[in-house]
């Protein structure tokens, strides 16, 4: 890499290694904006409706969608002891904070239930209909029929991943037939991997970074005309799976009474890995509440690949190991080198801005969240945690957010995994999280 990359400011502050925040001068109204990613309201709607066409199939796979109706959904909490706690040792965070319980969503988990388990549906739904096995007004458990299964077991489905992705993604391609490989990464929790081989998933382990495992997943199906590589870089698919989570929480936050307009401002703290997921959740949320929500991608230091992306305007054309930096996490779910550069650029002028935080921060967040709140979360699900008292003074002069405003304002940590985390590792992360208190 160029010296000049070496000397941006960013990059500079990236390598220390410490806690860095980045507001996105790029920033732009969210009509101007939204014409760059790509995508459109419509896209998002379609796939909401797509959803809706698979939620009595999903219903019958899996029972404990079947109260729900069978939508993937996760409920929004307050959280105030949590709330209480950060402000007994940072000072006083106006507004409320909440937390988005992607972590519990049904089937697998964590966020990736919407844009891993949406594109195996999508692409299950294209298939059947090409071969004249299903039509759009059809009653959709058809699909889990024996002549059905026997279909989809002629095709393969593989990902790379370092966890979650994978799990979401084998789990719903098990489901219905499908042959499913997951390849991944050394990052990857042993608990995952034996979960997948249980529900009959093929797993490939490498003892490298995110980026390999997707490399050699990718190489493998682009040999293989009968195999549907899914990538969580570039895919539009999955970003539109998860863009329906934001449309979906206006009616969310409405039930619980928390208004969002000029006044009331609603601020959105996203767990950053690749991009896929925080990207598209954002697009979703700036589609449903335009410049009243403000976006941030949360990263661990050792892992700022979209900050570093987005900053330098390199987006998918630097690594974090370009810059010296190892890409080694305690959160694997975020263990990612290089970002996407779809979503870099997509939301180049949506994104209000990027953090990092260290392992260590998010095990005493970790820890706090369980004994205020008693909410068990995986590492990288408490990024979005730390995002609050990042708002500095001349963000929110820029953004004329005046006290008054900030008052009415509701903070959301999106919360993106941990909800299946076995209870002797769940023990060992609050452990390290005791640890992390201790050591100040």
């Amino acid at each position: 890499m160029s010296d000049s990359l070496l000397q941006h400011p960013v990059v500079r502050q990236l390598q220390t290694l410490e806690a860095t925040t980045w507001f996105n001068p790029h920033l732009a109204r969210v009509e101007e904006g939204l014409k760059q990613v790509g995508l459109t309201r419509q896209d998002a709607q379609e796939a909401e409706a797509r959803l809706q066409r698979f939620a009595p199939l999903l219903a019958q796979a899996f029972p404990e969608t079947a109260t729900a109706g069978g939508i993937i959904e996760s409920p929004v909490i307050a959280i105030p002891a949590m709330q209480q706690w950060l402000a007994a040792e940072n000072g006083a965070i106006p507004g409320a904070l909440w937390l988005k319980k992607d972590s519990h969503l049904p089937v697998s988990g964590s966020i990736k239930a919407r844009g891993g388990i949406y594109e195996v549906l999508a692409h299950a739904e294209r298939l059947a209909i090409t071969a004249g096995l299903l039509t759009t007004e059809a009653d959709y458990r058809i699909l889990l029929s024996p002549r059905l299964r026997a279909f989809f077991s002629q095709q393969r489905i593989a990902v790379g991943s370092t966890g979650n992705l994978g799990l979401s993604i084998g789990i719903i391609s098990a489901a219905l037939g499908f042959d499913v490989t997951v390849h991944m990464s050394a990052d990857a929790r042993a608990w995952k991997k034996e979960k997948l081989r249980s529900h009959g998933v093929k797993v490939v382990e490498y003892a490298q970074d995110y980026g390999v495992a997707v490399a050699q997943g990718r190489r493998e199906a682009e040999q293989d005309p009968h195999c549907f590589f899914i990538d969580d870089e570039n895919s539009r698919t999955l970003f539109l799976g998860y863009a329906v989570a934001g449309l979906r929480l206006r009616a969310q936050l409405e039930a619980a009474d928390r208004t969002v307009d000029a006044a009331h401002p609603l601020f959105v703290y996203l767990p950053c890995g690749v991009g896929g997921g925080p990207g598209g959740v954002a697009f979703g949320l700036k589609l449903a509440f335009g410049d009243d929500v403000h976006c941030f991608f949360a990263e661990p230091t050792h892992s700022p690949c979209m900050l570093l992306g987005m900053s330098t305007g390199l987006h998918e054309a630097v690594a974090v190991a370009d810059i010296g930096i190892d890409n080694k996490t305690a959160a694997d779910g975020l263990a990612v080198g290089r970002p996407s550069g779809f979503v870099g650029r997509a939301m180049a002028q949506l994104i209000d801005g990027c953090y990092t935080l260290s392992d260590k921060r998010m095990y005493q967040l970790l820890a706090a969240l369980a004994a205020t709140e008693n909410l068990r979360l995986e590492p990288s699900a408490l990024a979005g945690i730390a995002g609050p008292q990042r708002l500095n003074a001349d963000y929110l002069v820029q953004h004329r957010l005046n006290a008054e405003t900030m008052a009415c304002a509701t903070h959301l940590a999106w919360a993106t995994g941990g909800g299946m985390v076995p209870e002797e590792e769940m023990q060992a992360y609050l452990a390290a999280g005791q640890r992390a208190l201790s050591a100040g």
